[in-house]
């Protein structure tokens, strides 16, 4: 049977199947459990003591999965529907229905316009019955036992247990193909004798920053695994069949059936993805294992978690991510396995960045550009920063600007981002083995991911589709949406997608108009202040804005991505998944570095000459960078974004809307601290996490990650902290993530996975574009090539005394245009002819003066032969790295073959014991009728 066909129900000898306590000629009790209360349906599972977690009424079935509902009848009659007392409501729906539809409705008394609103709405009510009714009818059929809790301890909601009995769960499993532990165990080899070693030395090294939740050293012994079977159910050890599905593979079966059972009656109903979306069922949420803190809370894996994981306390210690992993399913193991890869990688990188910083610093005395403009014996006259209300200004008024450059800008920075390069291939490397080896453990090897289920919404279009063009197709041909029907939405979706990248666009010429502006209306300032810290002010506010724009459009590309996503109708939840990463990754990355890459590569390239300045929009002028370049600009940009998304945007928001929303539930229900903590004590697991925010999957926790990354790499050589920043941030982001999933947000579904998915092909993209930015940053907006040039060229001892004037132009006041000239030609106190600006161009006194000097293009060839050679040799060298670390660790490879051979050797070996069991039978059958006793032949024969 596919994973997408139809289920069947479910026949009384498969229900039987496993069943010890059967009855009525071996069929079991649940074929009679038409008049038979739900609580009082039992299996063998009862007999065998009490379960651990939650369970029914009985305290013996556990329950796996709870769906919430409206409950509208009053408190006082709410009470466990039978399975009886469902059928007659089931009747009486129908016929009520069924009068709907033939117009035999009663006569009312009342208005006609309130007695037809009144209708709709009990019709509406009624049609939510009828297909919850029919849905669990259809579950039942399925094998799975439902409880229904409608107490009063929350008004109007009601609660639907659902217990999956042993034989389900063999079923599903077989289904599912879950890879489980046979009773087989082999010795796993880590390596020679020297390998193991020295794994044992450094495990006892680091035995405190284990969690006391593994073993400290690596484990010799394992389980060979297989996918789980019923007939060969003698493979796997059964003796405690309580254990042997863990919780978390008792959710995600739950919930595969409650996914693929539909409701064939109910018109678009395609399972609980459409009862959700219909308001049929509120909510639908596995439980968590117990609670977390207080007195009385039991040893559970959860509060093991709590302590040893999503504590501030132990952030030094390594993730407990096989009890990540056992508790909350593969792919979110795999996520915080990713992330506590990529947060260890950032430690020597971060080491190296604050190396590079220190040594800026220290060599910030002796760099001799600096020195020339902060020496007041270079009296150079610069020329006006803007038209009319800025005058003339001496150049060692810039030197605070100067020396604060150097700290970013200087050689070692080349060095850093060759380092980054590299690293970013090592960390890509590194995790692909990490990786492997996880899928090793958790028995992921030959796990290959089957075809998802179509989502409601687009088998809803397909019916629609069916509908309207049902004469036009053959009733055998399967319909589906092709590319033709989803032509609207893709042309709705490339426009809109790139009117907000021109959104963002034009965000950011606001904020250049902005610059401009402000830095004028301050030159024109009677205040002393404000005129002092013009440079300061402009850059900080300006990135302060840039910072506040960023938060706001984040939340509204997240929501138009999803919009688009919606109106295209994916056919999968993996593929809808898919198309919303790409489209929120694209606006959100153009949100994030559209300044950034303003200031790198765009501000001061097209702004003119003294006299023949560029304008936009009327009379204002475009930016110019300061005289040491616009670098330190970019990394205060950075610097200003990266932290405030981080401290703002992520751990903020995480933090502090849990407890907003938390407090606004506490004031609602007019209780104190302690009658609230009273009245949590009388709730049930099932009923606590109700209170608890829904799981909303981890793309929001990958794409903040991938946007930092970027960050990270890409504009590396501006910002050598941005590792360390970064390290800081992922430090509190773990723990932060781990309180959430442990303590905030309900138990996520168990989701098996192998991988990180598209998000891995997202980081090796960043990971190359990341060398070309670097490239360009060095060759174009840093002064790394000009001094190189100058050094090697032009200077007349090779050192680089003189670069400050070499990178300065000559211009005569008297070529202003007519209304450009500073209102205040005699500020600087004596009347001034020919000032000075940064630009390569010819003198006053050659035959083409203010033309483009053989210098500028000298360099612009320097600067791009740099890029090509630092973008070939750099990837070069990553390609290497990458040929030279195998992805599949060689102790892993020869474990996996290992557990091939050991396999085939079980099966045969089960073979030759059913052939020698054949032949036992096939020769003793001839001499059966021979050796029957003689007592079994009657007395009168």
């Amino acid at each position: 049977m596919r994973r997408n066909d139809y289920y069947i129900p479910v026949s009384g000898e498969e229900k039987a199947a496993d069943f010890g306590n059967t009855k009525d000629g071996g069929v079991s009790q649940y074929s009679k459990y038409d008049s038979i209360p739900l609580n009082s349906l039992k299996s063998d599972e009862a007999a065998s003591g009490p379960k651990q977690g939650p369970t029914f009424q009985d305290g013996q079935r556990r329950v796996d999965y709870v769906l919430t509902y409206h409950v509208q009848k009053p408190q006082s009659v709410c009470r466990k529907t039978s399975r009886f007392a469902d059928y007659h409501i089931l009747r009486s729906l129908r016929r009520s229905l069924s009068m709907m539809r033939s117009g035999d409705t009663p006569p009312s008394k009342e208005d006609p316009e309130i007695a037809a609103h009144k209708h709709r709405l009990d019709y509406h009510e009624d049609d939510k019955r009828f297909r919850q009714t029919e849905f669990e009818d259809n579950l039942r059929e399925m094998g799975l036992e439902l409880e229904k809790d409608e107490g009063n301890k929350i008004p109007g909601i009601g609660f639907l247990k659902i217990h999956a009995p042993w034989n389900v769960l063999c079923r599903e499993a077989e289904f599912m193909k879950l890879k489980l532990p046979t009773k087989k165990v082999y010795e796993v080899k880590q390596g020679s004798n020297v390998v193991e070693r020295i794994n044992l030395f450094i495990h006892k090294v680091t035995a405190p920053l284990h969690p006391k939740v593994e073993p400290n050293r690596p484990q010799n012994v394992k389980h060979l695994s297989h996918p789980f079977s019923r007939e060969k159910q003698h493979l796997f050890d059964l003796s405690d069949r309580e254990s042997f599905f863990d919780s978390k593979t008792r959710a995600s079966i739950v919930y595969e059936v409650l996914k693929r059972t539909r409701c064939t009656k109910a018109k678009y109903t395609m399972g609980i993805t459409s009862l959700l979306g219909n308001g049929v069922y509120t909510a639908a949420y596995p439980l968590h294992d117990g609670d977390v803190d207080g007195m009385g809370a039991e040893a559970n894996d959860r509060k093991i978690l709590y302590e040893e994981w999503a504590s501030y306390s132990v952030f030094y210690k390594y993730q407990p991510i096989g009890l990540i992993r056992k508790y909350f399913g593969e792919k979110i193991g795999l996520y915080f396995a990713w992330l506590g890869v990529y947060t260890q990688m950032l430690i020597p990188a971060a080491i190296v960045g604050v190396i590079v910083f220190l040594y800026g610093c220290a060599t910030v005395d002796n760099d001799i550009p600096s020195m020339e403009i902060c020496d007041p014996r270079n009296n150079i006259t610069m020329c006006p920063l803007c038209d009319r209300a800025c005058s003339y200004w001496k150049l060692k008024t810039a030197c605070g600007t100067a020396r604060a450059s150097h700290l970013f800008d200087n050689p070692a920075t080349v060095f850093f981002s060759i380092f980054m390069a590299l690293w970013a291939t090592m960390f890509m490397e590194h995790w692909k083995r990490r990786q492997m080896r996880l899928n090793y453990i958790w028995d992921l090897t030959g796990f290959e991911e089957e075809e998802d289920h179509h989502r409601a919404e687009y088998e809803i279009q397909v019916m629609q589709k069916t509908l309207k063009k049902q004469d036009m197709y053959p009733k055998d041909k399967k319909v589906k949406l092709t590319c033709t029907d989803r032509a609207p939405a893709y042309m709705m979706g490339l426009f809109l997608m790139l009117f907000m990248i021109g959104v963002t666009f034009a965000v950011v010429f606001g904020v250049i108009l902005y610059r401009i502006s402000i830095k004028a209306a301050l030159h024109m300032s009677s205040n002393p202040t404000a005129r002092s810290n013009i440079r300061a002010t402009v850059k900080g506010t300006a990135a302060v804005i840039n910072l506040v724009i960023i938060i706001i459009m984040d939340e509204v590309y997240g929501a138009v991505a999803r919009w688009l996503t919606v109106l295209e109708v994916p056919k999968t939840d993996k593929s809808f998944e898919e198309r919303l990463i790409i489209k929120t990754f694209v606006l959100k990355f153009a949100n994030a570095f559209s300044p950034i890459v303003y200031l790198a590569f765009f501000r001061g390239r097209m702004v003119g000459r003294p006299g023949d300045y560029v304008y936009v929009i009327g009379s204002y002028r475009m930016e110019e960078c300061a005289h040491a370049g616009c670098l330190m600009e970019l990394c205060i940009q950075l610097c200003i974004t990266m932290l405030g998304k981080q401290l703002i945007q992520n751990n903020l928001f995480e933090i502090g809307i849990p407890k907003i929303k938390k407090l606004i539930r506490r004031r609602k229900s007019e209780m104190d601290s302690q009658q609230q903590e009273d009245y949590n004590m009388t709730l049930q697991r099932h009923e606590k996490d109700h209170f608890l925010g829904p799981f909303v999957g981890l793309s929001p926790e990958y794409m903040e990650m991938i946007i930092q990354f970027g960050m990270v790499t890409l504009f590396v050589a501006s910002f050598p902290l941005a590792p360390l920043f970064a390290l800081l941030n992922n430090i509190i982001e773990i723990r932060l993530d781990a309180k959430k999933f442990v303590t905030e947000v309900r138990r996520p579904i168990a989701a098996r996975a192998k991988d990180i998915g598209i998000w891995y092909n997202l980081l090796r993209g960043l990971s190359k574009v990341a060398v070309i930015v670097n490239a360009f940053v060095i060759s174009f907006t840093s002064d790394f090539i000009p001094r190189l040039v100058y050094q090697y060229m032009y200077s007349p001892d090779g050192s680089m005394h003189g670069f400050v004037n070499h990178t300065l132009s000559y211009f005569n006041v008297s070529d202003f245009k007519p209304g450009t000239a500073p209102l205040q030609p005699m500020h600087l106190g004596y009347e001034v002819q020919i000032c000075r600006y940064k630009d390569y161009r010819e003198t006053l006194w050659s035959n083409t003066p203010y033309d483009l000097s053989k210098e500028f293009w000298a360099i612009l060839a320097c600067r791009l032969a740099f890029v090509i050679v630092f973008q070939n040799v750099v990837m070069l060298m990553s390609d290497f790295v990458d040929w030279l670390i195998p992805d599949i660790p060689k102790d892993i490879s020869l474990q996996i073959h290992k557990e091939k051979i050991l396999m085939v050797e079980l099966f045969m070996k089960e073979e030759e014991g059913k052939k020698l069991l054949r032949d036992n039978h096939t020769n003793q059958s001839p001499f059966q009728p021979r050796s029957r006793p003689a007592s079994h032949t009657p007395s009168n024969c």
